[in-house]
């Protein structure tokens, strides 16, 4: 394309700037958004009909594990004969499978694994990504990882964001030892990531088995990146103590009740909601979306795409779940995988179609904004542009 595109007869575009433009003409120029008008394209632009079709933002999926190797899919059909999650973990499964996997190949067959699952979340409208550490457990592992995640943002079309999960889980080799795997997380691994400048956030992973609240408080102290922090998956209490160190974001938050919600909300953490994670995993108990809305929280919906306990990396799926579990409307869903998602992320050139954001567009192949969540599933995405490029 010329770098100066027009999607032309538009029919709704959400722009989540606070507007929605029936027949609408979306501008872009030199991989930024120029403009978005009513009426026909001006001179100088090269014109793409997008045939009275529904247009937004590109998507944003806030939480990610994408860069992984193999499957659990045996894992899967455990739990359909009903292990748990604990269980499986237990026994020597879930995470610590997953490291395995990732530990017995180098940078690049890593590389090649994860580029598929890239190729998978832009067929589903996602054109930005935070993929996380946390598979490795080891300095090497770690900052190989993180390094996939760079090379899939400057070698797809998909923008990624890293984030350091040092603290997923505890490694074979410190089986027992959670405060030298901690001293190692602290002591070591931080320090190279800060330096190397490979992932924008902290994050860890407190549930009883894994890390608790002294841990997080450990990283925390670090003063170096913003910290995220998966809290409330299968126990309560993470709200308060995301709330209490300033989290930037609290991610899962299935078991945060009342107290929990008003505890972040005041302190201004962002929630990040993973409703694909409790489908995946045969639960019933989803986060309290409706109400945290009501506090006028921003709220995030993210994959948590991941081997284990959420393989899917659609977008559209986390807003159907949104609709119908969790009472959200489609336009509040579609702001928890855009606006919110920016910001959760501490971005503000993304999640809109405004002048001067990224020229990141999905152009959906309905008429009505409703039925990308309507439809469950359905392969609703026409067109992805990416720097205001078609990528899909």
């Amino acid at each position: 394309m010329s770098g100066r595109v027009a999607l032309t007869n538009c029919g709704e575009v959400l722009t989540n700037a606070g507007d929605v433009l029936h027949g609408g003409t979306v501008l872009f120029s030199s991989g930024r958004v120029v403009d978005v008008i009513v009426g026909p394209s001006p001179s100088g632009f090269e014109s793409v009909d997008v045939g009275g079709r529904v247009v937004t933002p590109g998507l944003i999926d806030a939480h990610t594990h994408a860069v992984y190797a193999g499957s659990r899919a045996n894992e899967y059909e455990m739990r359909a004969k009903g292990a748990t999650y604990q269980e499986i973990a237990a026994g020597g499964g879930g995470i610590l499978s997953t490291v395995r996997a990732v530990r017995e190949l180098d940078g690049e067959q890593l590389f090649a694994e994860s580029r598929k699952h890239a190729e998978w979340m832009l067929k589903c409208g996602t054109t930005t990504a935070e993929i996380k550490s946390g598979y490795g457990l080891a300095t090497l592992h770690e900052l190989k990882m993180l390094d996939v995640v760079r090379r899939i943002g400057e070698e797809t079309a998909l923008d990624t964001v890293g984030t350091f999960l040092g603290a997923h889980a505890v490694p074979p080799e410190f089986a027992g030892d959670r405060k030298g795997y901690m001293d190692l997380v602290v002591d070591e691994m931080v320090p190279l990531v800060v330096s190397t400048g490979v992932a924008s956030a902290f994050d860890i992973f407190v549930e009883e088995g894994y890390f608790d609240a002294d841990d997080a408080r450990r990283l925390a102290e670090t003063l170096a990146l913003p910290l995220r922090m998966h809290v409330d998956q299968f126990s309560s209490g993470g709200a308060q103590l995301a709330s209490e160190l300033g989290a930037a974001t609290a991610d899962h938050l299935e078991q945060t009740g009342p107290e929990g919600i008003e505890a972040l909300a005041d302190a201004r953490v962002v929630p990040v909601l993973l409703p694909a994670s409790v489908f995946c995993l045969g639960q019933k108990k989803y986060p309290d979306a409706r109400r945290m809305l009501d506090f006028g929280m921003p709220v995030v919906l993210a994959t948590d795409f991941n081997p284990g306990s959420s393989p899917t990396p659609s977008l559209p799926l986390v807003m159907s779940l949104a609709c119908t579990q969790m009472g959200m409307t489609p336009m509040e869903a579609l702001c928890g995988c855009t606006v919110n998602a920016a910001k959760a992320l501490g971005r503000g050139d993304i999640g809109v179609l405004a002048p001067g954001a990224k020229a990141d567009a999905v152009v959906w192949d309905t008429d009505d904004l409703s039925e990308v969540s309507y439809y469950v599933s359905a392969p609703l995405v026409w067109a992805v542009f990416k720097d205001g490029e078609r990528a899909v």
